[in-house]
């Protein structure tokens, strides 16, 4: 527990900060080297290469003897933006409190240390990467290279589940709506064309929208959703804004997908038109994701919950999440992608906390499923 904790807190003290987040931010570089430096001092093959400037993935391989399947434990480096004080790891009553330190770092440290010590033991059949990516809170390059270079028969994500298999998640779509009107002095009511009250329909729209996906909540799925993000137009009061943007995000549930979310999107900006013949909108697609299931009876599911049941001393429950992750690229690429990892609270705000306890669990269990899996 000692080691894992000290590990812990020094990936917490790194800020990596993702940098399309916060203009300026760190970025991978530095946890990115600390991963690897780790990784090679164990024995392991490191692959390192960025994903974009100075954003690393870094892929640590246990080679195995032959004749195994194959593991992949995941996760991703950058955090969200934070207050410089947050890089500063703080323990109280037996939790980390630190910016990453659930989301996802404690889920790094007992991946690290799973290899650390599978690496110090007699080789498995089966190989075991250890892979860390870049940018999952915003474009998820890191995960699409990885998929591209790294193959795996399965993998285990290990971002913060509070112990519970994870086998189903959300999609989302953002989508960037721009309405343009015609600038124009405030007293230049027969030239100018107001961009903004001109979504008007489509923000009413949004909120029926939303309404209707409530109703088609479901308990093994959860709740659908969409709302406006942010808006953007105009400049002065004495003048007619020429332009608005609005910002719109879907949540998808499975079942649902982008294009559906892409269709209704279009049928707003179809009814602000019938709505408002001035009405000029058009709209883009600025990141969309789709909802994941893997498939009934996949073996590295039915493995992971025997061997956490063994750990936990109880039975594992199994649920979908309506956040995204990256586990939905790796399925989509054909790696199947089971999300197990710590209890933890405060995500992205300025008390977020792990606990050690289960981050020591987890690692219990990352080495059984290897074992298990990869014999």
């Amino acid at each position: 527990m000692r080691e894992l904790v000290e590990l812990l807190s020094e990936l917490v003290a790194v800020d990596s900060t993702n940098p399309d987040l916060v203009a300026g931010g760190a970025g991978e570089a530095e946890i990115g080297r600390l991963l690897a430096a780790r990784l090679a001092a164990a024995g392991l093959e490191v692959d390192c290469w960025d994903v974009a400037p100075g954003r690393p993935n870094v892929v640590g391989r246990l080679a195995g003897t032959g004749g195994g399947r194959s593991l992949m434990l995941f996760g991703h480096m950058d955090v969200v933006g934070a207050d410089p004080g947050q890089f500063s790891p703080q323990l109280r009553d037996g939790r980390l409190h630190g910016r990453g330190a659930v989301d996802m770092k404690g889920g790094i440290a007992a991946c690290v240390a799973v290899v650390e010590r599978l690496a110090a033991g007699a080789p498995l059949a089966g190989d075991v990467l250890a892979a860390f990516v870049s940018d999952e809170e915003w474009g998820s390059v890191g995960a699409e290279a990885l998929v591209g270079r790294h193959r795996a028969d399965a993998s285990v994500l290990a971002e913060p589940s509070n112990l519970e298999i994870v086998d189903a998640h959300g999609g989302f779509a953002w989508f960037d709506i721009t309405s343009t009107g015609v600038d124009a002095a405030g007293w230049e009511a027969e030239i100018g064309v107001d961009a903004i009250s001109l979504l008007a329909p489509v923000l009413s729209g949004i909120g029926e929208l939303d309404a209707a996906l409530a109703g088609a909540a479901t308990e093994r799925w959860g709740r659908p959703s969409v709302h406006a993000s942010t808006i953007r137009g105009g400049h002065t009061y004495p003048a007619y804004p020429g332009t608005c943007e609005l910002s719109v995000e879907r949540c998808l549930v499975p079942g649902e997908s982008v294009a559906r979310s892409q269709f209704e999107i279009e049928e707003l900006l179809r009814r602000a038109r019938s709505a408002d013949a001035r009405f000029q909108g058009s709209y883009r697609t600025v990141i969309a994701r789709e909802p994941m299931v893997l498939a009934e009876g996949e073996p590295v599911v039915a493995e992971l919950a025997a061997v956490a049941e063994q750990v936990l001393g109880r039975p594992v429950p199994r649920r979908c999440d309506i956040g995204w992750g990256d586990s939905g690229l790796l399925v989509e690429a054909g790696i199947p992608c089971v999300t197990f990892g710590p209890i933890g609270g405060g995500e992205h705000t300025a008390d977020e906390w792990v606990d050690l306890e289960s981050v020591a669990r987890c690692a219990e269990i990352y080495e059984l499923i290897a074992r298990s899996f990869c014999s």
